[in-house]
């Protein structure tokens, strides 16, 4: 029986045969990037490509400062490097020392195309961006049903508001029916009259997220009436959808914390505007009752049994004072007190006569105006049925009860003719 080698030392014989190659270890490979991807330690991580193959790559950190651009998706290069395997994992990659830039990939020069062209036909312009509502009870989701992008999406909702409802249609996100599958998703839901989608999935390379690339898929979210966030990929990624949608979140997950209003900070803020109404009421009925307060102070300074009481005091006590200085003059004490009792009374006196005769002249002059003292001298009064004063023979018509009042008593008439001043003054006026 032959002798078994161990895993290690058959990577280690592997990776020993492609170090003596003397092509692989400098080698110039011109493929298409997808999937790069740019460490926090600074690596970048990519696949190289073309229409058949693909070949895992990296370029260490150590190796970047010849690195004049951007690396993106769909971009055409030379990777200048080695070829070597990764004795832990048993595989090999491409370690890239120099990488140059060759032109756009095939997949990513027909995003630009089709991304320019709609943007020609105003596809993208913000004035057909409708809104997102802010308080979304039922939204609907386009996505794997198997997928993290679902999971993140229902977590995120049960923690933000478990009264949302999620409508779920399950679309295939990837191969060659998945943009058939993603446009009938969007059409189902939007005809249920939901607040809002969400159309996505989670990352991938430019060939995984392609079917949100189509413009079937573009179309569908365009005519969509209910408002469509688009959550493709990661932040990095951009699809045609992104464009098109009335809303682009960078995650899945961040799609779901702009779709559902987070019930407890809506019920804070609920709270705070009662709290602040209420203190705002408050404030205003403390305002208006010490207004009230004011103005019942000033009602009850200016009224005028308080005026007629002081006056009624003053003369009470002037009454006193009088009273007091004349029993000081019968007792014989004639001083100087008791003249200025004597001028006091006389002052008294003459304001009583004075006041007497105001009062005779206002009792005279409505002596004057009583309807009474110009009947008693031979005038009489003339009233209707309901005691209301006639003074006008418009106010009568032939016909009319009226009542005619005398200095000793009261006649009950019928108007049998009206003649105006204007007409023969040597007719009769006959009333019986």
């Amino acid at each position: 029986m032959a002798s078994a080698y161990s895993v290690t030392q058959v990577n280690a014989y592997i990776k020993n045969m492609f170090a003596q190659d003397f092509a692989l270890n400098r080698i110039s490979v011109k493929g298409e990037v997808s999937n790069c991807k740019y460490h926090t330690s600074g690596h970048i991580y990519f696949t190289l490509k073309d229409g058949k193959s693909s070949i895992a790559a990296v370029m260490f950190a150590g190796y970047r400062k010849g690195l004049s651009f951007q690396m993106e998706e769909g971009q055409q290069v030379t990777v200048k490097g080695s070829v070597e395997v990764y004795e832990r994992d048993g595989r090999y990659q491409l370690y890239a020392q120099e990488i140059t830039r060759e032109g756009l990939g095939d997949l990513f020069e027909r995003f630009q195309k089709l991304r320019n062209e709609l943007e020609e036909m105003g596809m993208f312009s913000p004035e057909y961006k409708k809104p997102i509502p802010k308080y979304a009870k039922k939204i609907g989701i386009v996505t794997a049903s198997t997928g993290a992008a679902i999971q993140d999406i229902m977590n995120i909702s049960a923690r933000r508001n478990p009264y949302v409802q999620l409508y779920l249609y399950p679309a295939l996100v990837q191969g060659g029916n998945a943009k058939t599958s993603i446009t009938k998703g969007i059409e189902v839901l939007d005809q249920m009259g939901l607040d809002v989608l969400i159309v996505g999935r989670g990352g991938g390379s430019i060939e995984d997220l392609w079917a949100f690339n189509e413009e079937i898929v573009a179309r569908a979210i365009f005519q969509c009436s209910t408002p469509v966030i688009s959550a493709v990929g990661h932040e990095t990624d951009v699809t045609i959808a992104d464009y098109v949608a009335d809303m682009r979140a960078p995650t899945p997950s961040a799609a779901a914390e702009l779709a559902v209003f987070d019930y407890s900070l809506f019920e804070e803020q609920k709270e705070l505007y009662r709290n602040t109404l209420k203190k705002t009421m408050e404030r205003k009925m403390e305002r208006y009752r010490f207004h009230a307060n004011q103005y019942g102070l000033r009602l009850k300074y200016f009224d005028p049994k308080r005026s007629i009481r002081e006056s009624r005091q003053r003369l009470f006590d002037l009454e006193i004072k009088f009273q007091t200085l004349l029993l000081l003059k019968t007792a014989g004490y004639k001083t100087e007190v008791a003249q200025v009792a004597l001028r006091m009374k006389t002052l008294l006196d003459k304001q009583a006569v004075r006041d007497r005769h105001r009062l005779e002249l206002f009792a005279n002059r409505l002596e004057a105006q009583s309807p009474l003292k110009k009947i008693g001298g031979g005038y009489g009064f003339v009233t209707d049925k309901k005691d209301h004063r006639i003074n006008s023979v418009t106010q009568v018509k032939a016909g009319d009860g009226i009542r005619v009042i005398v200095r000793d008593g009261s006649m009950e008439a019928v108007i049998s003719q009206i003649i105006p001043n204007d007409q023969t003054k040597n007719d009769d006026l006959d009333i019986r």
